[in-house]
């Protein structure tokens, strides 16, 4: 009996001793109490609606300038009011007038002109310098006798245009050079009398050019003419004259050059 009471000891305290030796169990983590939720935030603000940015209309650019023509080609008739000898009497001479200008900008270009009349001069019979005194011309007896007269010139000066209008073109004028007269009198007996003059000559008026197309216009002009003619003997004098041209002008026109600006431009 002793002897079983023993081992139910002995079987008790091993029981004990591995009792102790286990790990303590550890406690369950505590539930952690679910959160509330969250209060509901507002939502984002949204920026109001702007209005529409309507384009400001921009200004139109500027029309460009109308091209000007580089060369000026000029041709036509002249009447002339002239009194080349002095004598106290208008001849009307007919005759013709060319120049070529060139023009520096649209409203300043240099020209060169020259031209030549043709006509009668009349002479008085008891002064008919610079023809010689004492001997008749035809026609006879008369107070005065013709002249068959003849004047060139060779100018050089400014022209000044307004190129304001498309079709009108108003200009101005200013042109100093030289000049020649030559007279032929008939007399009653004998050879023909010549008397050749030259001097200086100056100009100043003006006109008015008509576009027609791209390339022509018709121009009138009106001018003073003012000659210091010396004839061989006779000191040299001043002469009052009066012109008035019509004819045409033949233009080259100045293109503008095309820029990158103008290559890379939408047509609208």
């Amino acid at each position: 009996m002793r002897k079983y009471l023993g081992v139910l000891a002995g079987a008790a305290a091993l029981c004990v001793m591995s009792w102790a030796q286990a790990p303590a169990q550890t406690p369950a983590p505590a539930p952690v109490p679910a959160q509330a939720p969250a209060p509901d935030q507002p939502p984002a603000q949204t920026p109001p609606p702007q209005p529409a940015t309507i384009p400001t209309p921009t200004e139109k650019p500027a029309a460009p300038a109308p091209p000007y023509p580089r060369f000026e080609l000029f041709a036509g008739g002249t009447y002339a009011e002239a009194g080349l000898f002095n004598a106290g009497h208008w001849a009307g001479l007919y005759g013709w007038d060319t120049s070529l200008g060139l023009n520096a900008t649209r409203w300043i270009g240099v020209v060169v002109e020259g031209g030549q009349y043709f006509g009668t001069s009349k002479i008085p019979s008891n002064s008919p310098a610079p023809f010689p005194s004492g001997q008749f011309y035809e026609p006879s007896p008369s107070p005065t006798f013709d002249v068959a007269t003849r004047e060139y010139n060779f100018l050089f000066g400014l022209q000044f245009f307004r190129r304001k209008h498309e079709r009108w073109t108003p200009f101005g004028e200013l042109l100093y050079g030289h000049q020649g007269t030559r007279g032929v009198a008939t007399p009653l007996t004998g050879a023909l009398v010549t008397e050749v003059g030259t001097g200086r000559a100056l100009v100043a008026g003006g006109g008015l050019d008509r576009k027609i197309n791209q390339r022509f216009a018709l121009r009138l002009k009106a001018d003073y003419l003012q000659t210091g003619t010396a004839f061989p003997g006779e000191p040299k004098q001043k002469q009052d004259n009066f012109r008035f041209s019509v004819g045409i002008v033949i233009s080259n026109v100045h293109k503008k050059k095309r820029t990158l600006e103008d290559e890379n431009q939408i047509a609208p």
